[in-house]
Formats: structure tokens, sequence, C-alpha cells
């Protein structure tokens, strides 16, 4: 499968792979206690980066071979893997290349599908001819008129006789160990309908490059981006049963597919390998649909999305995003639901009224109510600026003095509010747009959601919050910390609205009956930190998704330098409620399903120190 519009993002690595580092650092007798110091010790023979990286920890030994070998020789009843390719005039090197990757796999039992799509280089069709007749796991089939990759690929599909298909281009190259990753995922879980892998790309020298770290299954970001792209292996039962590829999707056929496919689809039966598992060919003169006409693709992949949105009933509208991505602009109920926002505050009244005017003067939203909750400010400045708010139907200003406890202020405000959807809001935000409060409404009132967040930028336009990675810096820390404006982040990321595993509590909507259902801020145990990370995971662990937005952006006035633990009070606060949250989340903070565990967790910057 294929869509060869360009992907901006850096480079960067999942669980098996994990366990060669552990190996590898054992074998060496080292411990390494930052990621500075690994990437160092990682530079044999001039290598850095993703070189090193491939050199220790993704290059088969002759004994993992041999292990691999004699493993697959025990299993009983392998399941057979129909390789499906799509050829149209590739150069024979290359070809060859591909061929030769599905030929040296070390799992045997797959046979290779071929379509030639009416090649007119004559080399073509011998060179396919010779390869079905010195393997008889190769069958070809020639169309008898160019049809595009869409058709050609439903023409390798229709010779296909087994259980799983995978998707692979005739210029492309497969890892020897990858259908070996396939099945053994398979054979630990039978029901699975489809898998996908990480995956890099590799120049005409071979060099590889630009890899794709990937995380688990994730359909908000599917809906802007096919973010599976390859190696993808689907049960060749569900694509017969959504009719294949669909010509005139050309560019994002692959992309098609996984939305329709994605109807059908059960969460618990998608199964994503954290290993590059598929090489990508970029080399010059072997392009693509996706190269040629980006327009079109770009207009093929808004039609899926638009077409999906039509067969669901949904009343929402489908646009072009940022980068030519797509973006899902969800319709707000007929009447708009009361939003509720609660914000805690002590004196600062020039942060305050900031916040307050963005609110109800700078917010395109028909329902707000505002609930100042007072932790006892004491400044002029602030008590008059609580006056004059308090004048207004919109806002009321609970009193709750004593000492700072987020969490309690929080619930407090909540219990007091009479919206459906509360806001929890930090008195040092920004309003800059207009739509924001729109944005999240119309995502958070969606039954399966349980928690939105928004993308926080500072002062300077630098990212503080692009929704939170469980495990980084020891509990969890923010996606894409401080990265420019106009970075879209890693492969787009932060332009693309998806699913996380929890969002800062400096603005956070949510349900008032999920908020109610999974118990509320955690006052007792996490009054100052983690309580939002908490209350998400509580979100999430009740069944309901989490979701950040990019389209929903604030500016957040809060200090980078801010929240140091410096006094032996806080210190011992502070790690009482790390305590509490390594206890309670323990395995949910060393293995975020969102963020590729091969990828350094120092800081969530997706690369690989």
């Amino acid at each position: 499968m294929r869509r060869r519009a360009a992907l901006v993002g850096r480079a960067a690595v999942r669980r098996p792979l994990l366990t060669a580092q552990a190996l590898f650092w054992r074998s060496v007798g080292k411990r390494v206690r930052s990621q500075h110091r690994l990437a160092r010790a990682l530079v044999p023979a001039g290598l850095t980066g993703y070189d090193a990286w491939v050199r220790h920890f993704d290059t088969l030994s002759e004994a993992d071979r041999a292990r691999i070998g004699a493993e697959v020789a025990q299993w009983r009843e392998p399941p057979l893997i129909s390789v499906v390719m799509p050829v149209y005039n590739p150069g024979s090197r290359v070809l060859e290349e591909a061929l030769r990757s599905v030929r040296g796999q070390l799992y045997p039992h797959w046979e290779l599908c071929i379509a030639d799509d009416a090649s007119t280089d004559p080399a073509v069709p011998r060179l396919l001819a010779r390869a079905a007749a010195e393997d008889p796991r190769i069958r070809v089939e020639r169309r008898p008129e160019n049809g595009h990759i869409a058709a050609a690929t439903n023409t390798a599909l229709a010779l296909a006789r087994g259980t799983y298909v995978a998707f692979m281009d005739h210029d492309d190259v497969l890892p020897a160990h990858a259908l070996y990753e396939v099945v053994k995922a398979i054979r630990r879980d039978p029901d699975l309908d489809l898998i996908y892998s990480d995956e890099d790309k590799i120049d005409a020298d071979g060099r590889r490059f630009e890899p794709h770290f990937k995380g688990d299954w994730n359909p908000e970001l599917l809906y802007g981006q096919n973010y599976l792209n390859h190696l993808t292996v689907v049960r060749r039962s569900l694509v017969e049963a959504v009719g294949g590829l669909r010509p005139g999707f050309e560019g994002s056929q692959d992309h098609d597919l996984l939305l329709r496919l994605s109807d059908r689809l059960d969460p618990a039966r998608v199964r994503h390998l954290p290993a590059i598992l598929y090489h990508w060919r970029t080399a010059i003169g072997s392009g693509t649909f996706s190269d040629a006409f980006l327009a079109r693709a770009e207009a093929a992949r808004l039609q899926a999305l638009e077409e999906l949105v039509a067969r669901r009933g949904w009343p929402h509208r489908v646009e072009r995003g940022p980068l030519g991505f797509n973006r899902l602009v969800r319709a707000l109920p007929d009447p708009a639901p009361l939003v509720s926002v609660v914000i805690p505050t002590k004196d600062r009244a020039e942060l305050l009224r900031v916040v307050l005017d963005g609110l109800l003067t700078g917010t395109e939203y028909p329902a707000i109510e505002v609930v100042v909750v007072d932790n006892g400010s004491t400044e002029p400045s602030a008590l008059a600026l609580l006056e004059r708010a308090a004048a207004d139907p919109r806002v009321r200003v609970l009193s709750r003095p004593g000492p700072f406890n987020f969490s309690g202020l929080s619930n407090d405000g909540a219990a007091a509010a009479r919206g459906s959807l509360l806001l929890f809001l930090n008195n040092d935000i920004e309003v800059v747009a207009p739509g924001w409060l729109t944005e999240l409404a119309s995502i958070a009132v969606e039954d399966g959601v349980g928690a939105v967040g928004a993308k926080l930028s500072y002062p300077d336009g630098t990212l503080q919050h692009g929704g939170v990675v469980l495990g980084v810096g020891g509990v969890a820390g923010h996606s894409h910390p401080d990265i420019g404006p106009d970075d879209p982040g890693y492969f787009g990321r932060m332009v693309i609205a998806q699913e996380v595993s929890a969002v800062t509590g400096a603005c956070l909507m949510m349900r008032r009956a999920v908020f109610e259902a999974v118990g509320r801020f955690d006052a007792e145990h996490l009054a100052v930190a983690f309580n939002d990370i908490d209350l998400c995971l509580r979100v999430r662990q009740a069944g309901y998704r989490v979701i950040w937005t990019p389209h929903a952006a604030l500016t957040h006035h809060e200090s980078k330098s801010r929240g140091k633990e410096d006094t032996p009070e806080k210190r011992a606060r502070f790690e009482a409620e790390v305590a509490t949250m390594t206890e309670r989340w323990g395995p949910e903070l060393r293995n975020d399903p969102y963020y590729n565990p091969n990828l350094a967790r120092a800081k969530a910057l997706f690369r690989l120190w």
C-alpha cells in the first residue's frame, strides 16, 4: 500500500526492540544514565543517529536467523500470507530487489500475487515470468490494459488464497523477518483483523533513513492522514467484504480502504507491531501517483473521509486542513450545550482579566457560564476585578480560601456549575481565535469521548502542550515541547487531531456525566500535580477516548520555569504525588500506546536520543 505524498516530520523508533537494547547494554556491562550518553556510546566507526541504531538494534545476526527458522519450523498449521503487488514499469533493478526481499523471508508460508498493469517496458513481463518459473509461490497475471494502482491491486487480490493479505509496492523492500513478526502476532491472537508496523525509507543506494515509529490504533489520527501506511496486513475476508480498493481514489486508495475498513474494525482486533518491517523506496525514477498528482491525491483523501461521514450519518463536514491533511469539523448540537468554565485563581488580576475578556468578548460560543473559584485573593486589584466580573450574569465567583489544592478547587467549581460540559481552565490562558470553544465542545459531546484538550503555546509561539505522553520524565510530559510555531511536529502530528493518553488540566473539557462517573479530581492524594493525568487515565479506563486538537489554539502565559519544587514542603508533596501515580498507574506509565517505546522518554520529542 502506498501514499507517497510527503509527510512533514523528523526521523525518530517499539516493544520487541526494547529487549534487544536491554540485551545489548547487558552484554557490554554498561548502565547509561542519560539519552545523551547513550547517543555518544552508539558512535562506532563514525556511525551516528539512525545508522547507529540500525547497526545495533535492527540488524539480524546469523544466530537470529537460525533461531527464527527453528521457531517457525515448530509452528503447526502456519497461515498463508498473500503478498499483493501491483506492478507498472518499475526499473528492473528495484523490481528484482523487491522480489528478492519476498523470496528471502524467514517465514516461508507466503504467496506473492502480482498484477502487471500492462507495463510497456518489455523487460518487466520477462522478469516476472522468470521469477514465477523459479518459485511456485509467485503468481502473476498480466492485465490487458493499464487501470492504475487500485484496479491493479484488485487484480492481485483476486489471485490471493491466504487468510491475510500484505500490501507491497513494486519497488519497496521487506526485511527478512517482516512476515515472521506478523505471523507471530497472529499466533498470539488469532482473532486479529489488521496488523501494521513501523517503516523507514531507502534511497538509491539502499541507505535507510527517516524512520516512522508509530503509535497504536488511533482512528482520530487516521481521519486526518494514513499514518498506518506500511507494512499493513489485513484479513482477506475483510478486504473482500468492503470491495477491495476503489478506482478513482488513486494516490489515496490505501487511505480510502483503511477508512472503509475502520467501519467494521474492533479496536481489540488491530495490532501495531513496533518494529521496522518495511523499507519504502524514494529513489528518483520510481515515481508514484501521489508524487506527480498531489492535488488529486489530496482530493481523493478528502472524498474518502467525506464518504465515511456520510456512511455513518454524521452531521459533520470535512475540509482541507494544514499541509493538505484532512480535517473533520464536527457539528454542534442545536441548541448548543451550556459550557461551564471553571477557573481556580488567586490574586494575579493581570492574568485573570485577560482570560475573562477572552471568554466573554473574544469567544464565539452561544452558551457560556464562568465559575471563578477564588482561593483567597487579597490584592486590591484582584478583589476589584472579581467584584466587577460577578456583575456579569454569565459569571459567578466562589470564595474558597485555604491551602492551594487545584483538585479541590476544580471539584468545587464543577459542583457549582450548571453546564452539561465542564471546561477546566487556568487563569493564565489567553484566547487568540474565536472558534476554539466550539471546536472543543463539538468533540466533547460525542458519546465515546471522555476528555478533550487544546493546543497551548507560549507567548513567543513555541509549543507548551500538544497532548501528554505517559512515562516521559518519570510520570508524564507534554508532547513536542518547545517546538516552533511553524513546526508541524513528527510526521505532521501537531497539525492533526488525534487520540492521546491524557491532556493537561490547564485546558480540559469533558461532559459533566463523565466527570462524575469517573470520580472527579483526586483532591486527597493529588492536590497539585498529576491530577489531570490521573483523571484522564480513569476516563480511558472507563472506556472513553481522550482527544487533543490543534484546532483549538490558545496562548498559555505560564512561565517556562514555573513549577519548580524548590522548598522541602513542595518536594515532599511532589514526591508523594509521584508515588501515588506510580503505584496507581505503573503499567500504564511504562507503555503509552500513542508513543513508540523505541523513542526517548527524557522528553517527548519523538526522537531516538
